[in-house]
């Protein structure tokens, strides 16, 4: 027994910050210090606040140490390990009380309003020790489903949760598995999405790195239920600190009985496999990621059929993302009604958001569904930082759209973002702030699809080209009020006609940010003007000859000689030459240089 353990967060954020070397570091100093009988360093998943990182996080306390520097690791050790007083300066200020006690994390702004389902282990155990989930219940569901009850039960179980699909679309859970069991055949596969392709996603490689055996205990439940004997987990080689720890923990399940023949003494047979995928997020679609398992170009195939009836290598298959698995063993643990009692009518549970952009806490947070998006953002969040005003927030990613200040109280769950023109996704949430152009956005998130289509149909191989084709015509200053009926008619075309949901959702950014802010492209159209300032070719910097002194530093660092003047007397830009670059801007020491 320990009386303290030292947990180190060992996801991909804080590993990028050296917190390999940290937690080693901890290792060194606890051994030289002789408290190594005494006190045990842990490397977990993510603990959520990556805004932090690195995080060190010192039990039984909960003393949370916030970007921690290989240098502060020996005053750690010194003074809270060996002398028991923590080191409140390098705390999480809002841990530290004004008496400096010591406050619990769950009454932190980022943390209080959340409730971990998907992620309560993250953070918690390490990942690569078996014996440490199964002391939280790890393996329970598993035996309770081989044991207690029959594939039907499972099912019924998961359908009166009302458990639906976290990796975008929101389909039924149990629906989708009484479907796949109801075809019988020979042979049945499951499959787990863990391609997450979506720009600024981490969700799912969090859980994989944090928790991974919630995966594997959660897709044996459902090829009990379903009746199928192998499964694949899909996960894009580009997450090698998830792939390790997922073959850990097979190899670890394996040697436990958990995964292979005859589990639990019941008869019961089921192995998995990791495949690993080369970064198209055209395999985030489910036809697409079973053609790539089966070790062809990764397209999607029309449906019907549907995967319950024909999927991977043609037989009765079921695919779910890795959020939606790790809510499985609760579920099946705790009750359909308790997990029936969270979040909305139509949409129970919790979601686990990545939350980026123009905010102050960026990192990883789980919330009822229902949470209103202010809550997220002002509360959770931390705000917009440097006093910008929020303006927009991008959910569900390339396939999402963009809610506009205006509907920041709107109850997050599917229907209600799908109302306003957006969707859950699996869950990027991409915040913006006053500078942001929504025209360009847009612009963004197309030219993300416009690359990684596969280019099978060509209302997604073209229409989204054309589409982008007009979008750059409205940011180069040469659009035309027409081409905003060109763009919603070819958008609305693409949507309608597309093969698979990638290009079907492709146009959501662009017909969200033109319902909502169609003001900027007018701007963008009628005015040559970028009110964000962020288009470069509608740009013309000035300078105010009342607040230049004349110090030559702006005319020093332009690149194109396109400043001139004399010093100590007011200087001009000569647009002619002007690059556009924002140098002179940047450098000006008495705000004199403007841009719009």
């Amino acid at each position: 027994m320990y009386r303290s353990h030292v947990m180190v967060c060992g996801g991909t954020g804080c590993t990028s910050s050296n917190s390999d070397k940290i937690a080693a570091a901890f290792e060194n100093e606890i051994l030289a210090t002789g408290l190594e009988n005494e006190v045990k360093v842990i490397r977990t998943g993510c603990f959520g606040l990556c805004a932090l990182g690195p995080i060190v996080v010192i039990y039984p306390e909960g003393s949370f140490y916030s970007m921690v520097k290989e240098e502060n690791v020996k005053e750690i050790v010194d003074e809270h390990l060996l002398k028991g007083r923590p080191v409140t300066r390098l705390l999480y200020d809002e841990t530290v009380a004004e008496d400096n006690s010591i406050k619990s994390l769950d009454e932190t702004a980022f943390y209080k309003k959340q409730l971990r389902v998907a992620l309560r282990n993250c953070g918690v155990i390490n990942p690569e020790n078996i014996d440490e989930y199964i002391a939280f219940d790890g393996y329970a569901a598993l035996g309770k489903v081989l044991t207690e009850m029959t594939p039907e039960q499972v099912i019924q179980t998961m359908l009166d949760s009302g458990l639906r699909g976290r990796g975008g679309a929101g389909f039924p859970t149990g629906l989708k598995w009484k479907f796949a069991a109801g075809n019988k055949a020979d042979q049945k596969y499951v499959c787990c999405n863990a391609d997450e392709g979506d720009p600024g996603a981490f969700m799912d490689r969090s859980i994989l790195e944090g928790d991974p055996h919630v995966v594997i205990e959660a897709m044996a439940i459902a090829a009990y239920a379903i009746g199928a004997s192998q499964g694949y987990i899909y996960v894009r080689a580009e997450y090698p600190i998830a792939v390790h720890r997922l073959q850990v923990a097979i190899a670890q399940a394996r040697e436990y009985g958990l995964l292979g023949d005859d589990i639990f003494g019941t008869g019961f047979h089921f192995d998995l496999d990791v495949k690993l995928g080369a970064g198209a997020f055209v395999c985030g679609e489910e036809t697409a990621l079973m053609t790539s398992i089966e070790g062809k170009r990764g397209e999607p195939r029309p449906r019907p059929p549907f995967p319950a009836v024909k999927g991977l290598f043609g037989k009765p298959t079921i695919l779910n993302n890795v959020e939606t698995y790790a809510n499985v063993p609760q579920i099946i643990l705790k009750g359909a009604d308790w997990f029936a009692s969270m979040g909305t009518e139509k949409s129970k549970g919790t979601k686990v958001f990545a939350l980026g952009g123009k905010i102050k806490n960026t990192g990883l947070v789980e919330i009822p569904m229902g949470t209103t998006l202010r809550t997220i953002v002002e509360e959770i969040g931390g705000g917009i930082p440097n006093g910008k005003k929020f303006k927009a927030a991008q959910t569900g990613g390339p396939s999402g759209g963009c809610i506009p200040a205006s509907l920041i109280d709107t109850p997050i769950d599917y229907d209600n973002l799908i109302a306003i023109g957006s969707m859950m996704g699996s869950g990027g949430l991409i915040v913006m702030d006053e500078d942001t152009c929504m025209v360009d956005i847009a612009k963004f998130f197309l030219e993300f699809t416009v690359d990684e289509s596969c280019g099978k149909c060509t209302p997604c191989r073209v229409g989204t080209k054309r589409l982008l084709e007009l979008l750059n015509k409205i940011t180069d200053g040469n659009g035309t009020m027409e081409d905003l009926e060109k763009i919603d008619e070819l958008a609305q075309f693409i949507k309608a006609n597309s093969l698979c949901g990638l290009g079907q959702t492709a146009p959501n950014p662009v017909l969200s940010t033109l319902r909502y802010f169609r003001d900027e492209y007018v701007e963008h159209i009628v005015n040559k003007r970028c009110p964000a300032g962020v288009c470069k070719a509608l740009l013309n910097y000035k300078i105010d000859p009342v607040k230049c002194k004349g110090c030559t530093l702006c005319a020093r660092s332009c690149p194109a000689g396109a400043i001139t003047g004399t010093v100590r007397q007011p200087h001009t830009i000569d647009v002619s030459k002007c690059v556009k670059c924002g140098a002179c801007m940047e450098k000006c020491k008495f705000g004199a240089i403007s841009k719009g």
